[in-house]
């Protein structure tokens, strides 16, 4: 897997101070994406273990509140695989971890959507907190949502969702206090 960017101090994608990876390489081409290079799989820089322990040792810094991943897209099977390590890794420090894919909740809980169900799957979704979920509609943009770019995106609180198999979305409060 290569990664375009690792933003260290990132207030936009996720509540709090984040470190945020955008990873490279998405089949999905959305319309007006602000992101296009990392569609490529060979853009930006291998990621390797001292990228991840790099990642690590930021989020073990204080104010740091967790994790983001973005992208391209993290949830491509090949992106997942390189990406497991290191959600269980920020799991293990106790950090949040939010996720945004173009992908559904429903298409990733999809066995047989091989598009984006690979063996990784449902242990990252099981292992994460947030999923901002559904492609950016270029039709839907709205510059004034919260932590998504378009209105037909959700935030969905990962744990509640699994609880009861549906979408649930999350409410800031939960997580923060």
């Amino acid at each position: 897997m290569n990664y375009g960017k690792i933003y260290l101090a990132d207030i936009a994608n996720g509540p709090g101070c984040r470190t945020s990876l955008f990873v490279s390489g998405c089949r999905r081409h959305c319309p007006g994406c602000f992101n296009r290079e990392t569609w490529d799989f060979e853009f930006g820089r291998p990621y390797t273990l001292r990228t991840e322990d790099g990642i690590i040792e930021t989020l073990e810094a204080d104010g740091n509140d967790g994790l983001t991943i973005l992208g391209g897209e993290p949830m491509e099977p090949e992106n997942q695989e390189a990406l497991f390590p290191l959600i269980f890794r920020a799991r293990a420090l106790g950090k949040s971890i939010w996720v945004y894919s173009g992908f559904t909740l429903e298409e990733l809980l999809d066995f047989g959507d091989k598009r984006c169900h690979g063996p990784m799957t449902s242990t990252i979704l099981c292992a994460i907190d947030v999923l901002v979920d559904g492609p950016f509609m270029e039709e839907q943009r709205d510059i004034s949502l919260r932590f998504r770019g378009s209105r037909n995106q959700r935030i969905l609180d990962m744990r509640r969702s699994l609880e009861v198999m549906r979408p649930v979305l999350w409410e800031e409060k939960r997580e923060n206090g």
